[in-house]
């Protein structure tokens, strides 16, 4: 396997580990901003260099030049890959994003320790190939998160009962595949993952997390969408064609009770959490279609999704730090005071429906055309549960920024920091919507990669037909075209 030209991987790990050490010992949380700010920063640099030094090998995968993991267990553990070679900046800018958003009259309620420490275990995830280790870290990833909710409320049960639940699928799931029951154990790997996703009636756990945990925390734990990798890495190579459908079917129905869900929720957290479970619910059904333009919609929207409804969430964040939990019953006149929150709300929350223009746009048109190809009801289900999104998403903006101006004695405008974010994400937004050629090309290929090395026989079509059709799609995809 191709060897990167510096150990980024490795850096990308141990720098938020030794961040959160030196939190830990800082007293102050002014000052742990600061820290864990220049931590995250340069977790964020070296995952960009990660991404570059990758781009330069013109390779499917590579692992560290320094792997220091790979000759304890004897094997390529984290690799970088086409899959994740974007989604490890996008994990290090989401918690970079999450500390620039942190007002300093709010630093002493947030954890940057275990901030730091979430992110490390989010990069070795996202980098980690080997089935075994990735549950581990699956699970781990789990308690960081349990810490911060029993400090803040003695209640914890849903949580601990579904990501017990979650625990137990995996170990169960993989022991089968370990023995020989690779269906069998591929079905219980599927169930974790949709749970860990949310899906319907899987989902209490999560609008549980968004009550109870700090907002950051609860963006940083669900919207990398570790669930929907564990179904590519686990899941996607073992389950046969029938099986993935049935999930895709599951997450179609999801994506539209979720969405009809954000549409009555009268508090900003719960409209939050049911819109992401809509849009993750889209990722699923592009996943398990088993097409090449499906599967690469897919993986688009999975960035854009992740991109966009981050920033919406921040964007949430920052106006609850200045005016609590919003009731979206009425009005609350708040965009003279912060308009470019207001702006950046308005931005993110078109680009997650695929508003032209947007990075979202290409990926929602993929995966429409993917979702037709092999159910055309499926097709329609997906553009009706985007419509049900997006009339959500403008409900919420009138409600929130919308009416009589609110009458206030101090400035609620953003922060210096804030702006920052905001540049950032608006930069990356329209840049994405407006030169999407790389990024679509990239997912494609992965997508075909990913197909390839399926090792489910499909019967449909012969080895001529599909090399006649995409030298990446693997017997029996149904898909007959290819991205522009």
């Amino acid at each position: 396997m191709p060897e990167l030209h510096l150990p980024w991987l490795e850096f990308s790990i141990m720098l938020p580990l030794l961040g959160a050490a030196l939190v830990f010992a800082a007293k102050d949380p002014i000052r742990a901003r600061r820290i864990c700010l220049v931590i995250c920063t340069a977790t964020l640099l070296c995952s960009l260099g990660e991404l570059a030094d990758f781009a330069s090998l013109s390779t499917f995968e590579a692992h560290d030049h320094w792997d220091i993991i790979e000759r304890i267990f004897h094997k390529d553990v984290f690799v970088i890959d086409e899959l994740n070679a974007p989604l490890l900046p996008l994990a290090a800018l989401l918690c970079l994003l999450i500390v620039l958003s942190t007002l300093r009259t709010k630093a002493s309620r947030f954890s940057f320790n275990l901030m730091l420490i979430n992110e490390a275990i989010l990069i070795a995830t996202l980098s980690c190939r080997d089935a075994w280790v990735l549950i581990g870290l699956l699970v781990i990833a789990t308690i960081p998160v349990w810490i911060e909710m029993r400090a803040r409320t003695p209640s914890t049960r849903v949580y601990c009962l579904h990501m017990a639940l979650f625990a137990g699928l995996l170990v169960f799931g993989q022991t089968l595949v370990s023995l020989g029951a690779t269906f069998a154990g591929a079905a219980f790997l599927a169930l974790a993952g949709v749970l860990r996703t949310g899906i319907v009636p899987l989902h209490g756990w999560m609008t549980d997390l968004f009550e109870k945990a700090t907002l950051g925390t609860a963006l940083l734990f669900v919207t990398p969408m570790t669930g929907a990798y564990a179904v590519m890495r686990l899941v996607l190579p073992i389950a046969p064609d029938w099986a993935l459908q049935s999930i895709a079917i599951i997450s179609i129905i999801t994506a539209v009770y979720a969405g009809c869900m954000a549409l009555v929720q009268r508090e900003t957290r719960r409209f939050f959490c049911f819109l992401f479970l809509s849009h993750s619910s889209l990722v699923l059904v592009g996943l398990e279609l088993v097409t090449p333009i499906g599967l690469t919609g897919a993986l688009c929207v999975w960035l854009s999704v992740g991109l966009s409804l981050s920033g919406f969430g921040l964007t949430l964040r920052c106006v609850e730090a200045r005016v609590g939990r919003i009731n979206l019953d009425q009005p609350h006149g708040l965009y003279e005071h912060m308009p470019a929150l207001a702006i950046l709300f308005l931005l993110t929350g078109l680009a997650s429906i695929g508003f032209p223009g947007t990075v979202g746009f290409i990926g929602t048109e993929l995966l429409v055309e993917g979702a037709v190809t092999v159910y055309p009801s499926i097709g329609i289900a997906v553009v009706f549960a985007a419509a049900l999104n997006s009339i959500a998403i403008l409900y919420a903006y009138f409600r929130i920024f919308a009416g009589r101006k609110r009458a206030g004695s101090y400035s609620l405008r953003a922060k210096p920091s804030e702006r920052i974010a905001v540049l950032i994400l608006a930069a990356l937004i329209v840049g994405g919507g407006v030169y999407p050629q790389w990024g679509v090309a990239s997912r494609y290929h992965a997508a075909g990669e990913l197909l390839r090395h399926r090792e489910v026989p499909i019967s449909n079509h012969n080895e001529g037909e599909v090399e006649q059709h995409s030298q990446f799609a693997p017997a029996g995809s149904d898909a007959h075209s290819h991205p522009e």
